[in-house]
């Protein structure tokens, strides 16, 4: 037997009034630009807890750079500062839960 109903076509659906859309939309994200390098700051300090608060998690953990915005450089001399600041119970190691 014969089916001559048409077949379903595979693929996206077609809209009306254009060409068809090829693959997922597009979305551009803000670059994160480093908070050490817009204020020119040379050296991080360690005894500023409240500044190095913003970059550790509340389990305790350094945040990443994708997440923070700041260069490599910078993260660099974040993550030495944070650890300093913890040897010196300035900021604690891990949260208690």
């Amino acid at each position: 037997m014969a089916n001559d109903s048409p077949r379903p076509q595979s693929g996206p659906p077609q809209r009306e009034g254009g060409p068809p859309r090829r693959g997922k939309r597009q979305y551009f994200r803000k670059k994160k630009v480093c908070r050490f390098c817009t204020e020119k700051v040379d050296y991080i300090d360690y005894k500023k807890a409240d500044v190095l608060q913003s970059f550790v998690q509340e389990r305790g953990k350094i945040l990443p750079r994708r997440m923070t915005g700041t260069c490599s450089r910078h993260q660099r001399w974040l993550m030495v500062a944070i650890k300093r600041a913890r040897n010196i119970a300035m900021l604690p190691f891990a949260s208690e839960l």
